[in-house]
């Protein structure tokens, strides 16, 4: 007999409202990425090395938070749910920080590499107690596993037009509003998305609800929520398929400016490169909750990654001249790599579900900030490594010129190497044993539990 399909719809709505918090969130998410470095060293004063320990250390200490913070918002007890009411608590804490962190203060050098760390320490962690509890809210708003699918779309959608926002307008409004004071436009432009971000959280808040409530009866502490997270399969892969997932971002992204200035001698291209690749995203994640449904996440997960290195790996053999092959390459590399976007915040609430259903305990919070954390992680090791294998192969900082080795070099880092990332993720994906028919056996045997455990309170 075939099984009947939890269903449980959300109205759009409540999914747009949803993406708007991750467009809060990547205002400041993508400026950290793309700015902020040049920010500390031709703006506020840090020299290079400064600014990438400053990245370095607080990067890997506030990645160990994010579990921690799983495990608090598991715990909060409020009217409005676990996680939802940290969007509101935190919406004015994190423009502020965001603005601060962006300021350049007139002090001595010595006061404003505190005033760096403190800021940047402070928005990190501001973060963290806002992003976990919102990314957490995706595996409780529906216990429909396709719909999950759907919800993380709509807030893939919102975070990668933030990050087009700020890659393609941030930089000239800094010119703009500071009228040849980059000090002052930095902290004006901040302001502006900062106050934005506060809306967009706010409205994130009142348009969303939680339906799905840990048993009431469910003893906690946080040895059995870490006890949990090491005999929960699914999230131990899905944890080592985050760490590759942005790894192989960072290696990526990190040379392919350099490799148009220094390889294709075409620096200009850069800008036009990334919009094609952007718009190419996009698309693949418009289209992945219409796939993922009719062929499965973890089928189209190892798909987008497979396809995500080896297109990332041809451009080992293109012609540096050829440059609109090589933009052809990346506008099918994005597509495939923008089908996987919403799968991996989708898994996170079928782990949480395969937890409850397997260990009879649900921790939400814990599952997600365990993976926030590999998230990070991968962020810092892709970054490392990028720099490393540049360091290796004899990368000359302001150089007009590279030498040939290091053009290799460079050639080598974004594709073999950054494709080898993307085939990792894929080849820990075929461990993961949640299939599309198992995610909903899942979901249909927990929402009898929950009528049961209702039925039985009344």
């Amino acid at each position: 007999m075939r099984e009947v399909r939890v269903i449980q719809k959300l109205s759009f709505g409540e999914k747009f409202g949803y993406a708007l918090g991750d467009m809060a969130a990547n205002f400041v998410f993508q400026a950290m990425l793309a700015l902020q470095l040049d920010f500390y060293t031709h703006t506020f004063g840090l020299t290079a090395a400064q600014a990438g320990t400053l990245f370095l250390v607080v990067g890997l200490g506030v990645a160990c938070f994010n579990p921690v913070m799983g495990m608090i918002a598991d715990r909060t007890t409020s009217k409005w749910g676990k996680f939802r009411p940290w969007l509101l608590w935190t919406a004015v804490p994190f423009g502020v920080i965001s603005i601060l962190t962006f300021t350049t203060p007139t002090l001595s050098p010595g006061a404003k590499i505190i005033y760096a760390w403190t800021t940047y320490i402070l928005l990190r962690v501001i973060y963290t107690v806002n992003n976990v509890p919102y990314a957490s809210l995706t595996g409780v708003m529906t216990q429909d596993p396709d719909e999950r699918t759907s919800i993380s779309s709509y807030r893939q959608i919102a975070a990668n037009s933030a990050g087009f926002i700020v890659q393609s307008l941030a930089v000239p409004l800094v010119g703009i509003l500071g009228r040849g004071n980059s000090a002052r436009g930095y902290q004006l432009t901040m302001g502006l998305l900062s106050v934005l971000s506060v809306i967009f959280f706010v409205i994130s808040f009142f348009t969303t609800e939680e339906r799905i409530q840990p048993d009431p009866q469910q003893e906690t502490s946080l040895g059995q929520d870490l006890s949990d997270l090491f005999n929960n399969r699914p999230w131990i892969v899905l944890f080592l398929v985050t760490l590759f997932y942005f790894s192989a971002i960072l290696v990526r992204g990190n040379v392919m400016l350099p490799y148009f200035r220094y390889v294709a001698g075409k620096e200009n291209l850069f800008a036009w490169f990334n919009g094609f690749g952007l718009a190419s995203l996009l698309l693949g994640v418009a289209c992945s909750t219409a796939v993922s449904v009719r062929v499965g996440k973890r089928e189209l997960f190892i798909a987008s990654m497979i396809l995500s290195g080896l297109f990332s790996m041809v451009l080992y053999v293109i012609s540096p001249q050829a440059t609109n092959i090589i933009i052809g390459a990346e506008v099918l590399r994005q597509f495939s790599f923008g089908l996987s976007g919403p799968i991996l915040w989708a898994m996170m609430g079928d782990v949480a579900d395969y937890g409850e259903w397997k260990l009879k305990r649900r921790a939400t919070g814990a599952v997600t900030g365990g993976i926030v954390f590999a998230l990070w992680a991968g962020l810092a090791l892709g970054g490392a490594v990028a720099g490393w294998l540049l360091s290796a192969y004899g990368l000359v900082s302001k150089a007009d010129v590279q030498a040939p080795r290091t053009q290799a070099g460079i050639v080598l880092t974004a594709s073999i190497y950054a494709g080898l990332f993307f085939l990792a993720a894929a080849a820990c994906l075929f461990f993961y044993p949640l299939s599309r028919e198992k995610n909903q056996s899942i979901a249909n045997d927990l929402a009898e539990r929950r009528k049961a455990a209702s039925a039985a309170a009344k």
